[in-house]
């Protein structure tokens, strides 16, 4: 295709690391809210919902961690390397360890890697073109393809698995995933430019030291809280949005308060603070699906067709599905309309009001029994909409707006952003039963659809603070 045919290396292996985690996530929550006797560990389902939401923004959380192990230590491509066999391990240790054991391994290892790999694949992505390379976004939009191509099959293939043998057998075909991806990976890592060897801002030694013992204080502070059950399974979304929230305040007040960041940059940065809320108020519902809607799926749906019931997890496939079909549509629309196009503050209040309409789209089925498996797909499709009026818009526009001297702290914040939406995914996913869904869904959506009005209402002087950014 014109391409560096490194891209095709790392391609696959985001595809197959995707398949690995959207298949995995695709069973999780039933696996852990399920009954002993039907493979399950038997968690109540709220609790449940909230360990999927805290570990879905314990992920890009995570993320930060990786770019500073990235740029401060090992360099971009063994980071990624060591985060895909983490990742391998971690799907694993779900397959083989029994019970909670196996469940606290697992996430751990498979959250702290994907964060690691998630920081560093696009800068690998990014190291085969020459900034000014005409084939560069090409290349990014086949490479976020292999994203998408993974997280419709995921679902598919270990949901299938877990319905007909068992969530352990679902898991280790997640391990496969993965183990093919980082085999092809190590027979084709050479071929990569030499740029991604380098580690970009090496930590001094006399440094080793003190990193160490912050790295121990974190882990024994964690421990102390887990023995005293001040953290514990029922209230890891609401430490995780904590945590979100306070890392974003500290990283927004050191970029208005730093004496590198100029006048028109600073500005950027306030215009920033009401995107920052959008994205996390649109990924607390997006975030849903996997959490309450695969609730849904399993107690509210009609999954069977033509006498043969669907996996539950297949219902997380719309997404991925959409995105394949409709992101070329949204390329060409933007393209098409050109300087017309709405400006980015615009195409987020889109976004998050598409979100909120979604939720109002369950009402009609509140009084219906037995909900059909097209109903989820249409409500999937608006909420994909949605994603694609702000999600890549969104990376693109924390790009242009990090100041000069931080822009790996602007990424930070817009991935404390959907850390911040994932969690709240779980945290409100506590509030969910079949009795309340007239109330969660009415209320979620309006409440969302009323933050894209204040959006729009605000876009123009938003828009101007970005000092000449589209």
């Amino acid at each position: 295709m014109g391409q560096p045919r490194p891209l095709a290396n790392l391609f696959s292996v985001e595809l197959w690391e995707r398949f690995s985690f959207y298949g995995m996530q695709g069973i999780l929550a039933i696996y852990m809210y399920f009954s002993a006797t039907a493979g399950g560990l038997g968690l109540d389902e709220s609790v449940a919902l909230s360990i999927v939401g805290a570990y879905g923004g314990s992920v890009y959380i995570f993320s930060i961690l990786g770019a500073l192990v990235s740029d401060r230590l090992l360099g971009p491509e063994r980071t990624l390397f060591g985060s895909a066999v983490m990742i391998m391990f971690g799907h694993i240790a779900l397959a083989l360890i029994p019970g909670v054991p196996g469940l606290v391994t697992g996430l751990l290892l498979v959250g702290i890697g994907s964060g690691g790999l998630k920081s560093t694949a696009a800068t690998l992505v990014g190291s085969l073109y020459d900034l000014k390379d005409t084939r560069r976004d090409a290349g990014f939009s086949i490479y976020y393809m292999g994203v998408n191509i993974g997280g419709l099959l995921g679902p598919l293939v270990t949901g299938f698995a877990q319905k007909e043998w068992g969530f352990h057998l679902g898991f280790g075909l997640a391990a496969i995933g993965m183990a093919i991806g980082l085999t092809q990976y190590l027979l084709t890592r050479r071929s990569l430019p030499q740029t991604v060897h380098v580690v970009p801002d090496p930590l001094p030694r006399s440094k080793y030291l003190l990193w160490a013992a912050i790295a121990v204080l974190v882990v024994l502070v964690v421990l102390i809280l887990v023995a005293t059950g001040m953290m514990n399974p029922g209230n890891l979304a609401n430490i995780m949005v904590g945590l979100s929230v306070v890392g974003a305040i500290v990283i927004f007040a050191m970029l208005l308060t730093s004496k590198k960041v100029g006048p028109d940059e600073r500005s950027r940065v306030v215009a920033f603070i009401p995107l920052f809320i959008g994205t996390a108020a649109f990924f607390a519902l997006f975030q849903q699906q996997f959490t309450v809607i695969t609730l849904y799926s399993d107690t509210r749906l009609n999954r069977n067709l033509l006498g043969w019931e669907m996996p539950i997890s297949w219902a997380q496939s719309f997404n991925p599905f959409f995105i394949i079909t409709l992101a070329p549509v949204f390329a060409a629309l933007w393209t098409k309309l050109g300087t017309r196009q709405p400006t980015t503050p615009k195409k987020f209040s889109l976004g998050i009001m598409l979100m909120g309409a979604a939720f109002l789209l369950f009402l009609p089925m509140v009084p219906v029994a037995s909900v059909p498996v097209l109903w989820i797909a249409l409500i999937m499709l608006v909420a994909t909409l949605g994603e694609l009026s702000l999600s890549p818009v969104g990376l693109s526009l924390t790009t242009k707006l990090a100041p000069a001297a931080f822009p790996v702290m602007m990424m930070a914040l817009y991935n404390l952003s959907v850390a911040l939406g994932t969690s709240l995914s779980g945290a409100l996913a506590q509030f969910y039963s079949a009795e309340t869904e007239g109330a969660y869904f009415g209320v979620l959506g309006a409440v969302t659809i009323g933050i894209g009005l204040i959006m729009l209402a605000i876009s123009k002087p938003v828009h101007r603070r970005m000092r000449g950014v589209l």
